[in-house]
């Protein structure tokens, strides 16, 4: 019987061929994770210990004393600070609850034990393990009948060997989410769109809404967030072309990032914010938080509410714009274009002599121009004269590439005395050919532009671009990738340029700036 229970599990290890194995660490246990191949696609299998059923039914019951024994309230588990040290107390009497009752416990399965018991009581159950894995982008439970799913930085799309217990579990969850930011999803009101402390965005919908049962799914909010540094190193955009954009949002510019759906278009408007110098007074309005900026800044994010199941509470984009307008700022970011009334006070911002910058869905720069002057948007053709770049993204889902597709500028074309039409003049281009960003044309006005802001020739603006190129550079080549390393080398630049000149042009190690 022992030898056939042994083949048994050695004809399923051989029938999953593991692919990649590494570890995942929850509040400082490690857990580790295996990509198997699985009917002959890749799939994602949790390691979590195992323990007899003798065992399990004592843990259970330790399980239910310790629950009982734990008074928290809402304004601990909103708070990060005091949700850290509530964890820390609830190890703490667990691990002596175990240490009395179990003591000859395995150590790998009390912390599993603990770990398990914090993600049920503060947490989402086993979907916080996928929270903490820094190759996962998206969690979505479906329904019980079919296990979670996630999509991997990898692999894309892979099925889990977890699965929600019962439609309650999820609902459960669900609700949870809910109070946690003031809202409620029941049958009358059955959708819910939130996030979590963490800033990870929740959708999630009820049945008979969705006809399987209840889902939940989750959007990760960057733990590690993308920087100039890794946009270049991974090909995404060149320093020649963030060299431009940063002269542009340097000297308060206007610009507006295009491109389809999950083309990143977002990811790269918060790489170049750090371009901003750090005195100017930054209002950020987005549906739900994604930007990330570095502590030097002069940041006040601001972020959109659904109304309650009564109708009242809301707060859209637009009220945040005109509201923003009151807050002196002197640059104003903006989470997407999407309706007239928004691009007309947003545009009208641009007039008054504030920076903007926003994104838009369009997948070239002369669809941009076509989206903007055209329903619903439709503002006047000749408030384009106020964007002076616009930056196309491009997603290549058959190479899982993203990629800057178009830079240009909207360049008057007068048709009669009274109308005047623009035209998008392309300054770089992506060559999928050689997978490279190449420049189309020489003639570009936005020099002439930036030199009536600032007084700078031509070749001026050529020099302090070709400069910035070099310091990105030396960004890449000594791996000064962290938002808030990227962050102090563009503070030290502004505060002290020639200090940043200097060691960039001696090459000197970052400890210069960066301490």
């Amino acid at each position: 019987m022992e030898k056939d229970k042994k083949s048994q599990e050695k004809s399923k290890e051989e029938e999953e061929k593991l692919i990649e194995s590494y570890e995942i660490d929850s509040d400082g246990v490690k857990t580790r994770v295996n990509i198997i191949e699985k009917d002959y696609i890749p799939f994602y299998k949790l390691i979590i210990p195992e323990v007899d059923i003798a065992t399990k039914a004592l843990l259970d019951d330790i399980k239910e004393r310790l629950i009982g024994a734990v008074d928290m309230n809402v304004s601990d588990v909103l708070d990060p600070k005091l949700m850290s040290e509530l964890k820390k107390e609830f190890k703490k009497d667990a691990d002596a609850l175990l240490t009395k009752e179990l003591p000859k416990l395995d150590q790998a399965v009390k912390d599993h034990f603990i770990l398990n018991l914090i993600h049920e009581l503060l947490g989402l159950g086993d979907m916080e393990f996928f929270l903490d894995d820094n190759y996962i982008e998206e969690v979505v439970v479906n329904s019980t009948k079919e296990p979670i799913r996630v999509y991997h930085k990898k692999y894309g799309w892979l099925r889990t060997n977890i699965t929600s217990e019962s439609e309650g579990q999820i609902l459960n969850y669900a609700n949870t989410i809910a109070r946690r930011v003031g809202r409620e999803i029941t049958t009358l009101s059955p959708l819910l769109d939130a996030h979590l402390v963490t800033g990870d965005r929740v959708n999630a919908t009820l049945a008979p809404i969705s006809t399987k049962g209840n889902t939940i799914t989750i959007r990760k909010f960057a733990r590690d967030p993308w920087t100039v540094t890794d946009f270049i190193q991974n090909k995404t955009v060149s320093s020649e072309v963030l060299a431009l954009i940063w002269l542009v949002i340097q000297y308060e510019m206007n610009m507006i990032i295009s491109g389809g759906t999950g083309s990143g278009k977002t990811s790269f408007l918060n790489i170049c914010m750090p371009f901003i110098p750090p005195n100017h007074r930054i209002i950020s309005i987005e549906d739900t938080r994604e930007l990330q900026l570095p502590k030097f800044l002069y940041w006040c994010p601001l972020t959109t509410r659904e109304p309650n199941p009564e109708g009242k509470g809301e707060v859209t984009m637009l009220d945040l714009l005109v509201n923003s307008l009151r807050m002196r700022p002197d640059r104003i970011i903006m989470g997407e274009i999407r309706k007239q009334r928004e691009a007309e006070v947003l545009f009208e911002a641009m007039h008054t002599g504030h920076s903007v910058y926003s994104t838009l869905h369009a997948d070239t720069c002369a669809q941009t121009i076509n989206r903007l002057v055209n329903p619903p948007i439709s503002i006047p053709e000749s408030m384009l004269d106020s964007v002076h770049l616009n930056v196309v993204m491009f997603r290549d889902r058959r190479r899982g590439i993203r990629r800057v597709f178009e830079i240009g500028e909207f360049i008057p074309s007068p048709t009669t005395v009274r109308e005047l039409t623009f035209r998008p003049s392309i300054l770089y281009r992506w060559d999928p050919r050689t997978d490279s960003i190449k420049a189309s044309t020489e003639d570009i006005a936005l020099y002439e532009k930036i030199g009536a802001h600032t007084g700078l020739s031509v070749d001026e603006v050529r020099g302090e671009i070709e400069m910035k190129k070099k310091i990105l550079e030396w960004l890449v080549k000594n791996n000064v990738r962290q938002v808030e390393e990227v962050g102090k080398v563009m503070n030290r630049y502004y505060v002290d340029t020639e200090t940043v000149i200097d060691v960039v042009n001696n090459d000197q190690s970052p400890k210069e700036l960066l301490e």
